[in-house]
Protein backbone atom coordinates (compact mmCIF):
# COMPACT_ATOMS: atom_id res chain seq x y z
CA UNK A 1 0.00 0.00 0.00
CA UNK A 2 1.14 3.17 -0.79
CA UNK A 3 1.59 6.47 1.17
CA UNK A 4 0.41 9.69 -0.28
CA UNK A 5 2.87 12.52 0.16
CA UNK A 6 0.07 14.37 2.41
CA UNK A 7 0.30 11.42 5.13
CA UNK A 8 3.61 11.74 5.65
CA UNK A 9 4.23 15.58 5.47
CA UNK A 10 2.81 17.12 8.71
CA UNK A 11 0.42 20.29 8.21
CA UNK A 12 2.80 23.31 8.31
CA UNK A 13 2.24 25.60 11.78
CA UNK A 14 0.06 28.42 11.58
CA UNK A 15 0.38 31.50 12.50
CA UNK A 16 -2.36 34.19 13.37
CA UNK A 17 -3.10 37.50 12.24
CA UNK A 18 -1.44 39.42 14.82
CA UNK A 19 2.22 37.45 13.81
CA UNK A 20 1.85 38.44 10.59
CA UNK A 21 1.34 42.06 11.20
CA UNK A 22 3.67 42.60 13.30
CA UNK A 23 6.86 40.97 10.94
CA UNK A 24 5.02 43.42 8.64
CA UNK A 25 5.68 46.26 11.02
CA UNK A 26 9.00 45.10 12.23
CA UNK A 27 10.20 45.09 8.34
CA UNK A 28 8.41 47.70 7.25
CA UNK A 29 9.96 50.10 9.85
CA UNK A 30 13.23 48.35 8.46
CA UNK A 31 12.55 48.94 5.09
CA UNK A 32 11.19 52.64 5.66
CA UNK A 33 14.15 54.12 7.42
CA UNK A 34 16.60 52.15 4.42
CA UNK A 35 14.72 54.56 2.13
CA UNK A 36 14.40 57.03 4.35
CA UNK A 37 18.44 57.35 4.89
CA UNK A 38 19.05 56.58 1.18
CA UNK A 39 20.24 60.24 0.92
CA UNK A 40 21.70 61.18 4.44
CA UNK A 41 24.35 58.43 3.95
CA UNK A 42 25.17 59.98 0.77
CA UNK A 43 24.93 56.82 -1.22
CA UNK A 44 23.49 58.68 -4.78
CA UNK A 45 27.20 59.56 -5.29
CA UNK A 46 28.78 56.05 -5.10
CA UNK A 47 29.54 56.60 -8.67
CA UNK A 48 31.85 58.68 -7.55
CA UNK A 49 34.00 55.50 -7.48
CA UNK A 50 33.79 54.84 -10.98
CA UNK A 51 34.72 57.98 -12.19
CA UNK A 52 37.73 59.29 -14.32
CA UNK A 53 40.26 60.24 -10.91
CA UNK A 54 43.43 60.36 -11.81
CA UNK A 55 44.42 60.96 -8.18
CA UNK A 56 42.65 57.24 -7.25
CA UNK A 57 44.64 56.17 -10.05
CA UNK A 58 48.20 57.01 -9.17
CA UNK A 59 47.44 56.21 -5.01
CA UNK A 60 45.40 52.37 -6.23
CA UNK A 61 48.75 51.64 -8.65
CA UNK A 62 51.09 52.75 -5.78
CA UNK A 63 49.23 49.96 -3.77
CA UNK A 64 50.07 47.37 -6.24
CA UNK A 65 53.67 47.49 -6.11
CA UNK A 66 54.25 47.31 -2.08
CA UNK A 67 57.37 47.91 -0.56
CA UNK A 68 58.99 45.18 1.37
CA UNK A 69 62.38 46.68 1.87
CA UNK A 70 61.74 47.15 5.79
CA UNK A 71 59.52 43.84 5.89
CA UNK A 72 61.52 42.95 9.70
CA UNK A 73 60.10 45.75 10.89
CA UNK A 74 56.60 45.38 9.78
CA UNK A 75 56.64 41.66 11.23
CA UNK A 76 58.12 42.87 14.23
CA UNK A 77 55.31 45.41 14.81
CA UNK A 78 52.56 42.72 13.74
CA UNK A 79 53.79 40.84 16.24
CA UNK A 80 53.49 43.56 19.12
CA UNK A 81 49.62 44.22 17.72
CA UNK A 82 49.07 40.11 18.41
CA UNK A 83 50.53 40.08 21.54
CA UNK A 84 48.21 43.19 22.64
CA UNK A 85 45.37 41.71 21.18
CA UNK A 86 46.17 38.56 23.12
CA UNK A 87 46.72 40.43 26.50
CA UNK A 88 43.61 42.44 25.88
CA UNK A 89 41.30 39.23 25.16
CA UNK A 90 43.18 37.33 28.09
CA UNK A 91 42.39 40.74 30.95
CA UNK A 92 38.70 40.91 29.30
CA UNK A 93 37.90 36.86 29.77
CA UNK A 94 39.32 37.42 33.42
CA UNK A 95 36.53 40.04 33.97
CA UNK A 96 34.13 38.46 31.93
CA UNK A 97 33.43 35.21 33.44
CA UNK A 98 32.67 36.94 36.97
CA UNK A 99 30.01 39.48 35.22
CA UNK A 100 28.64 37.26 32.87
CA UNK A 101 27.75 35.24 35.79
CA UNK A 102 26.60 38.15 38.02
CA UNK A 103 24.53 39.40 34.75
CA UNK A 104 22.51 35.89 34.32
CA UNK A 105 18.83 36.29 35.71
CA UNK A 106 19.16 32.04 36.19
CA UNK A 107 21.82 32.98 38.65
CA UNK A 108 21.95 36.67 40.30
CA UNK A 109 19.37 37.96 41.79
CA UNK A 110 17.89 41.24 39.94
CA UNK A 111 19.42 43.86 42.42
CA UNK A 112 23.07 42.12 41.01
CA UNK A 113 21.87 41.78 37.60
CA UNK A 114 20.63 45.10 36.47
CA UNK A 115 23.71 47.46 38.02
CA UNK A 116 26.42 44.61 36.27
CA UNK A 117 24.29 45.22 33.06
CA UNK A 118 24.16 48.76 33.21
CA UNK A 119 28.15 48.47 33.70
CA UNK A 120 28.47 46.04 30.44
CA UNK A 121 26.45 48.10 28.55
CA UNK A 122 28.65 51.13 29.14
CA UNK A 123 31.90 49.02 28.51
CA UNK A 124 30.17 48.27 24.90
CA UNK A 125 29.05 51.38 24.01
CA UNK A 126 32.21 53.49 24.47
CA UNK A 127 34.52 52.92 21.51
CA UNK A 128 38.07 51.57 21.40
CA UNK A 129 39.21 54.89 20.35
CA UNK A 130 38.02 56.98 23.30
CA UNK A 131 39.16 53.92 25.88
CA UNK A 132 42.17 54.09 24.16
CA UNK A 133 43.13 58.02 24.22
CA UNK A 134 42.03 58.44 27.91
CA UNK A 135 44.67 55.04 28.66
CA UNK A 136 47.29 57.14 26.66
CA UNK A 137 47.14 60.03 28.28
CA UNK A 138 46.82 58.18 31.26
CA UNK A 139 49.85 56.33 31.14
CA UNK A 140 51.52 57.45 27.67
CA UNK A 141 52.09 56.32 24.57
CA UNK A 142 53.10 52.41 23.73
CA UNK A 143 51.09 48.86 23.91
CA UNK A 144 49.83 49.20 27.61
CA UNK A 145 46.86 51.63 26.62
CA UNK A 146 46.30 49.05 23.53
CA UNK A 147 46.05 46.43 25.90
CA UNK A 148 43.99 47.97 28.33
CA UNK A 149 41.41 49.67 25.76
CA UNK A 150 40.68 46.40 24.09
CA UNK A 151 40.45 44.71 28.01
CA UNK A 152 37.67 46.67 28.56
CA UNK A 153 35.56 46.69 25.41
CA UNK A 154 36.01 43.21 24.57
CA UNK A 155 35.41 42.48 28.62
CA UNK A 156 31.65 43.88 27.89
CA UNK A 157 30.60 42.36 24.99
CA UNK A 158 32.04 39.21 26.25
CA UNK A 159 29.90 39.75 29.79
CA UNK A 160 27.25 39.48 27.81
CA UNK A 161 28.01 36.59 25.56
CA UNK A 162 28.89 34.54 28.83
CA UNK A 163 25.54 35.92 30.42
CA UNK A 164 23.36 34.37 27.74
CA UNK A 165 25.20 31.28 27.50
CA UNK A 166 24.49 30.76 31.08
CA UNK A 167 20.79 31.51 31.01
CA UNK A 168 20.41 28.93 28.24
CA UNK A 169 22.32 25.62 30.12
CA UNK A 170 20.27 22.51 30.62
CA UNK A 171 18.69 22.92 34.43
CA UNK A 172 19.17 19.18 34.98
CA UNK A 173 22.61 18.92 36.15
CA UNK A 174 22.44 22.38 38.32
CA UNK A 175 19.29 21.05 39.90
CA UNK A 176 21.21 17.24 40.85
CA UNK A 177 24.06 19.13 41.99
CA UNK A 178 21.90 20.91 44.39
CA UNK A 179 20.13 17.99 45.65
CA UNK A 180 23.46 16.83 46.82
CA UNK A 181 23.14 19.51 48.83
CA UNK A 182 25.64 21.46 47.57
CA UNK A 183 26.24 25.13 48.19
CA UNK A 184 25.80 28.03 44.92
CA UNK A 185 29.02 28.00 44.04
CA UNK A 186 29.56 24.34 43.99
CA UNK A 187 26.19 24.42 41.85
CA UNK A 188 28.53 27.08 39.40
CA UNK A 189 31.71 25.14 39.60
CA UNK A 190 29.92 21.72 38.65
CA UNK A 191 26.50 22.10 37.56
CA UNK A 192 27.22 25.86 35.21
CA UNK A 193 31.32 26.00 34.04
CA UNK A 194 30.94 22.63 32.37
CA UNK A 195 27.86 23.30 30.20
CA UNK A 196 28.93 26.55 28.98
CA UNK A 197 33.03 25.97 29.00
CA UNK A 198 33.36 25.19 25.37
CA UNK A 199 30.49 27.95 24.38
CA UNK A 200 32.87 30.38 26.29
CA UNK A 201 36.15 29.39 24.87
CA UNK A 202 34.79 29.62 21.12
CA UNK A 203 33.36 33.28 22.22
CA UNK A 204 37.05 34.67 23.66
CA UNK A 205 38.79 32.66 20.49
CA UNK A 206 36.29 34.73 17.68
CA UNK A 207 37.06 38.30 20.36
CA UNK A 208 40.25 37.65 19.83
CA UNK A 209 40.44 37.48 15.88
CA UNK A 210 38.78 40.83 16.03
CA UNK A 211 40.92 42.29 18.51
CA UNK A 212 43.96 41.42 16.60
CA UNK A 213 42.86 43.83 14.01
CA UNK A 214 40.94 46.36 16.73
CA UNK A 215 44.36 46.37 17.96
CA UNK A 216 45.63 47.64 14.46
CA UNK A 217 43.65 50.59 14.84
CA UNK A 218 44.36 51.50 17.97
CA UNK A 219 47.86 52.16 16.70
CA UNK A 220 46.73 55.11 15.08
CA UNK A 221 46.79 57.10 18.66
CA UNK A 222 49.88 55.72 19.39
CA UNK A 223 48.77 52.84 21.45
CA UNK A 224 51.92 50.88 19.81
CA UNK A 225 51.55 47.89 17.33
CA UNK A 226 51.70 48.12 13.30
CA UNK A 227 49.02 51.07 13.53
CA UNK A 228 51.17 53.70 14.63
CA UNK A 229 53.67 52.36 11.75
CA UNK A 230 50.82 52.58 9.37
CA UNK A 231 49.63 56.13 10.09
CA UNK A 232 53.16 57.56 10.08
CA UNK A 233 53.68 55.90 6.54
CA UNK A 234 50.42 57.23 5.26
CA UNK A 235 51.18 60.76 6.38
CA UNK A 236 54.09 60.41 4.32
CA UNK A 237 52.62 59.68 1.63
CA UNK A 238 54.67 56.09 1.15
CA UNK A 239 51.80 54.22 0.00
CA UNK A 240 54.56 51.44 -1.68
CA UNK A 241 54.97 50.37 2.26
CA UNK A 242 51.31 51.23 3.04
CA UNK A 243 50.79 47.99 0.87
CA UNK A 244 53.25 45.97 2.50
CA UNK A 245 52.00 46.78 5.73
CA UNK A 246 48.39 46.00 4.85
CA UNK A 247 49.65 42.94 3.06
CA UNK A 248 51.59 41.73 6.20
CA UNK A 249 47.81 42.24 8.37
CA UNK A 250 46.09 40.30 5.78
CA UNK A 251 48.48 37.30 6.31
CA UNK A 252 48.55 37.42 9.96
CA UNK A 253 44.58 37.89 11.00
CA UNK A 254 44.44 34.67 8.20
CA UNK A 255 47.32 32.71 10.28
CA UNK A 256 45.13 33.97 13.37
CA UNK A 257 41.46 32.74 11.72
CA UNK A 258 43.12 29.27 10.70
CA UNK A 259 44.34 28.75 14.27
CA UNK A 260 41.22 29.62 15.56
CA UNK A 261 39.63 27.24 13.92
CA UNK A 262 41.51 24.68 14.94
CA UNK A 263 40.97 24.92 18.03
CA UNK A 264 37.11 25.37 18.23
CA UNK A 265 37.30 22.80 16.31
CA UNK A 266 38.74 20.56 19.01
CA UNK A 267 35.94 22.16 21.50
CA UNK A 268 32.95 20.45 19.19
Amino acid sequence: MSVTPAAVIPNAPSRSLGAWGLDVLVWGGVAAVLIYSFGDVDLKNVTRLFANNEATRSFALELLRPDFTDWKLFVEKMWETVQIALWGTFLAVFAAVPMGLAAARNVSPIWVVTPVRLVMNLLRSVPDLVIGLLFVVAVGLGPLPGVLAIALNTAGVLAKLFSEAVESIDKGPVEGVRATGATGLHEIVWGIIPQVAPLWTSFALYRFESNSRSATILGVIGAGGIGQLLYDRMNGFRFNEVSAIVVVVVIAVTLIDMLSQAMRKRLL
